[in-house]
């Protein structure tokens, strides 16, 4: 059984195609692709469908008469929603608009050239072109360069791999937030790692919640608090997650009903809450 879709994603996917309709009808079709884009990326087949069928034949036109934002979105386009025969396109709306300077074809060709899609893989050109979409804003630009930067292992580099994780972070990439959680506990810096784990557990990172649990259980980063270590497990249970199904059986051992329904409220799950106390109450060694 797939658990249903969150009641909050499905109000963010319904915001997005609304948008992308509305930008539509206004005939502002890059507006479109980006918001239909977003709905796609939420999980939205509608938002994909509308990208590749409706929205690209309108953006095409603009990208071939040289507007970069056109151009960097024909690019992405093309190189997620078509097949490989259309990669050579791709490149080449993608490097015209970083020609251009456009943040998001600095980092759309950065990553053609990290992967070799399309052109021969250069992971150094690719991370100076991810450093320039940094520069000019662009989060997964801050994102790419950074992971880039972190498998390099050059440790003085790193001061500057958290600042791009940071950057990528409060710019809304969930990975990010997570990843820097990780970093910052590398470096001995708990009570900072567990925020960013919080922020991305918060956008549904589940690795990011189950850690958290893990942290707010055992006093890691902060005082051991396990209303905050079973609201994160709640929220992963009511995802079939088997692991903390059982992490929050035992958990709940050691908490009162009332605490229990606390952190369902804080979770958003009262019925994962209210089905683990009846679990609970038939287990005789429940303090």
């Amino acid at each position: 059984m797939t658990p249903a879709m969150p009641a909050p994603r499905l109000a963010q996917i319904e915001d997005f195609l609304v948008a992308g309709q509305e930008a539509a009808e206004e005939g502002r079709w890059v507006a479109a692709g980006l918001a239909w884009i977003e709905a796609a990326k939420l999980g939205s087949l509608e938002g994909a469908n509308a990208t590749s069928r409706v929205a690209a034949p309108h953006i095409q036109p603009l990208a071939d008469a040289g507007d970069p934002d056109a151009q960097a979105l024909m690019a992405g386009i093309l190189m997620d929603y078509y097949t490989e025969d259309a990669l050579s396109m791709a490149v080449g709306y993608a490097k015209a608009s970083a020609a251009a300077g456009h943040a998001a074809g600095l980092r759309t060709y950065g990553f053609m050239l990290l992967r070799g899609l399309g052109v021969e893989e250069n992971r150094l050109r690719a991370l100076e072109l991810f450093r320039a979409a940094a520069s000019k804003g662009d989060g997964y630009g801050a994102f790419n360069a950074a992971v880039i930067q972190l498998e390099a292992a050059d440790s003085s580099d790193r001061g500057e791999c958290i600042r791009l994780l940071t950057q990528a972070a409060d710019s809304g990439i969930v990975g990010a937030a997570a990843k820097l959680g990780d970093e910052l506990a590398a470096d001995g810096r708990q009570e900072e790692a567990l925020e960013w784990y919080v922020r991305a557990a918060e956008q549904g990172h589940d690795g990011a919640a189950d850690v958290a649990a893990d942290w707010y259980r055992d006093g890691v980063g902060t005082a051991p608090d396990l209303v905050q270590a079973m609201r994160w497990l709640l929220g992963l249970t009511a995802k079939l997650n088997v692991d903390a199904v059982h992490q929050a059986h035992e958990l709940g051992k050691r908490m009162t009903d009332e605490s229990i329904l606390e952190a369902g409220h804080l979770a958003g799950q009262p019925a994962e809450a209210e089905l683990m106390i009846a679990t609970l109450a038939k287990n005789p060694e429940r303090g």
